[in-house]
């Protein structure tokens, strides 16, 4: 199994092999100026099984330790890479052709979650990661 994607103008895309090992909603503040949306979602992949074919994508350093990539062209943020997860690239959810086929799990960074944004799920809502472990409590707000 391969799921494709691409860059909004086409110019760069990608594939990945394989299921993601995890697809999470991110609210941190790093991720909204990325892209310029409220929440990103992300599908987390092993670095082998990412491939970007056509004009290579741009990279920055968003913050130390951290690099996202992007269509040079037309702007689409497209992946996450950073040292604490060396092994993995999160690649963009809605780059992929069929986002509807990767449903979330969880939110990261929950804490950071804009205070007017109002998400209708059951889905845990982790303060930061995943592996540092601590699940915010429900609250209505």
């Amino acid at each position: 199994m391969s799921r494709t994607g691409r860059c909004l103008c086409g110019a760069v895309t990608f594939a990945a092999a394989g299921e993601p090992g995890w697809v999470g909603i991110c609210h941190c503040e790093s991720c909204r100026r990325a892209t310029g949306g409220v929440l990103v979602a992300a599908a987390g992949y092993k670095r082998d099984a990412v491939r970007f074919a056509g004009a290579a994508p741009m990279a920055y350093e968003s913050s130390p330790g951290a690099l996202r990539r992007f269509c040079a062209r037309c702007g689409t943020a497209l992946s996450y890479e950073s040292e604490q997860w060396p092994d993995d690239v999160h690649l963009m959810v809605g780059a992929f052709d069929r986002p509807q086929d990767l449903a979330p799990r969880f939110h990261v960074f929950a804490q950071e979650r804009l205070p007017w944004l109002r998400v209708a799920d059951d889905l845990p809502r982790f303060r930061t990661t995943p592996s540092a472990g601590e699940v915010l409590p429900d609250r209505e707000d």
